[in-house]
């Protein structure tokens, strides 16, 4: 249950249903899904997320797929159940398939053990990796 009310498109003033508009033509999508919902308390940073958002994850050096995979890891790493499901979808959607997520998930958990080994030995960066 989320903390605060979720402002549904028919209950959004009308700074918020341009967002709710823009996120919807943006994604290809005829619904808002509930952290837009729940951001939407406070419309300035609806919009300053959303702005964010789509600068972000728009095609650039990364190919878009890259840039959800990224997202998938690093919500899973932080725990963040919604986002995990949010961009595994999105992923999905941009052509993941259930071998490159479990691919995935393997780099993050080996990455996430050999980080904590690494910190917790306090081992010294070799001057070969630094530029």
């Amino acid at each position: 249950m989320a903390l605060v009310k979720l402002i549904e498109y028919a209950d959004a003033s009308p700074e918020v249903r341009s967002v709710y508009d823009d996120i919807m033509k943006t994604r290809a999508v005829d619904w808002i899904n509930n952290f837009w919902k729940a951001l939407a308390n406070d419309p300035r940073e609806l919009a300053r997320i959303w702005q964010n958002v789509k600068q972000v994850m728009a095609p650039g050096a990364l190919d878009p797929l890259v840039k959800e995979m990224v997202y998938v890891a690093v919500s899973a790493t932080n725990g963040c159940e919604y986002c995990t499901f949010s961009h595994t979808a999105a992923a999905r959607n941009k052509g993941m398939t259930d071998a490159m997520l479990m691919e995935l998930m393997a780099v993050v958990g080996l990455a996430n053990e050999t980080n904590r080994l690494a910190n917790g030995l306090r081992v010294d960066v070799d001057k070969q990796f630094k530029p």
